[in-house]
């Protein structure tokens, strides 16, 4: 008799430590638990540790209270300028009432999910290509707020919200890609005029400069001619500088004249024969001829002694 009390009673403390033992519950340190008896909440939610339950009557549901990082499928849209493009976006958030997320939505993740892509469409049709492409933080903020509001009411919060990539049409890209090329060549442009601008400029000055010292000039061509020389891979053509030529021509007419060489003797004029003498029958002299005589000058022939001893006169 006394052997089967015992029995029982070891049978008994057994179930009992069995059911107190299926009561048992460890919550980690990011984890709250919510506590259901019998299917209704209760008000206190059971912090990090060991805790203890109902066995069969209440329902211990763990609910992870770090940052969750979810990633947005990629939508296809087509924004406000008629543009289609492909936007995925990754959103982070935590659970800050367990009570509420267990209570007030079946599945909170699935929620935010469908939640994020459903804004993500609606910013991607309320917005311009550049805004998407240029202009993200400003869409990032938008795209928060549009989770944000209705997740509050699960006990969710929406810690923040970016978009990864926006996928374009290779049309588009190569539009854009010419539009750029455009703008750079622009930019190029005016970047080289203004620098024309300066230049013309300096050089202006340059010019004022070397007009009251003309030896400047000649240094600023001796250095050209050293620059271009320092290559030697070509031919160097140095024009002769006209001040060279100036000054060349002041030494020579400052210079004393050349002493003077003897001249040659010229020899005496031969002796021509004497005119004939006009008679009262010629013809009588013209004007022309009359003056060409008088042109003439009259010259005397020496007297010199001939052969025969006689003296001869020449008019």
């Amino acid at each position: 008799m006394v052997e089967e009390l015992v029995a029982a009673g070891v049978s008994v403390a057994s179930v009992g430590l069995v059911y107190v033992m299926a009561g048992a519950r460890v919550v980690k340190q990011y984890e709250r638990g919510v506590v259901l008896r019998l299917g209704r909440l209760r008000t206190s939610v059971r912090g990090p540790g060991f805790t203890m339950i109902v066995p069969f009557v209440d329902k211990l549901r763990k609910v992870n209270m770090q940052i969750v990082t979810m990633p947005v499928p990629a939508q296809d849209g087509i924004t406000r300028d008629n543009v289609t493009v492909r936007v995925d976006a990754v959103i982070y958030f935590k659970v800050i009432d367990a009570a509420e997320a267990v209570i007030q939505v079946e599945d909170y993740q699935f929620a935010v999910s469908q939640m994020a892509q459903t804004s993500l469409r609606s910013i991607i049709g309320k917005s311009d290509l550049d805004d998407l492409l240029s202009n993200r933080e400003k869409l990032n903020q938008g795209l928060e707020l549009m989770i944000d509001s209705p997740a509050v009411g699960w006990g969710v919060q929406i810690d923040r919200v970016e978009i990864k990539d926006v996928s374009l049409p290779e049309t588009m890209k190569r539009s854009m890609a010419r539009q750029a090329e455009a703008d750079r060549e622009r930019r190029a442009r005016v970047i080289n005029a203004d620098a024309e601008l300066q230049a013309s400029k300096k050089l202006a000055e340059a010019a004022g400069v070397m007009s009251e010292q003309p030896a400047a000039l000649q240094l600023r061509l001796l250095q050209t001619v050293v620059a271009v020389a320092a290559e030697k891979n070509s031919t160097l053509v140095l024009p002769f500088p006209v001040e060279l030529l100036r000054f060349l021509e002041r030494a020579q007419q400052g210079a004393p004249p050349p002493p003077s060489q003897p001249q040659p003797q010229p020899s005496p004029p031969r002796s021509s024969p004497p005119p004939p003498v006009s008679s009262p029958s010629s013809p009588p002299v013209s004007s022309s001829q009359q003056s060409v005589r008088e042109q003439l000058p009259s010259t005397e022939a020496s007297v010199e002694p001939d052969s025969g001893g006689s003296k001869t006169r020449q008019d």
